[in-house]
């Protein structure tokens, strides 16, 4: 079975660590480009929400 190619942020630019994202299978896949034996599978729903919250800034670290 033929998968999608893993796709990165074009804010990576030539950066070999980043996150890749790829459909497969009705789930979204997630991994980390160092690292692909680890890959994350969660549905395109939770996705997205998680997508809304960090554009939001949810996850920015601020100091004190």
């Amino acid at each position: 079975m033929n998968r999608p190619a893993w796709q990165k942020s074009s804010y990576s630019a030539a950066n070999d660590e980043c996150v890749e994202v790829r459909s497969a299978g009705g789930l979204v896949e997630l991994r980390e480009s160092d690292d692909s034996k680890v890959i994350v599978r969660t549905a395109p729903g939770r996705f997205a929400v998680f997508l809304r919250a960090a554009k939001a800034g949810e996850f920015d670290h601020h100091a004190s």
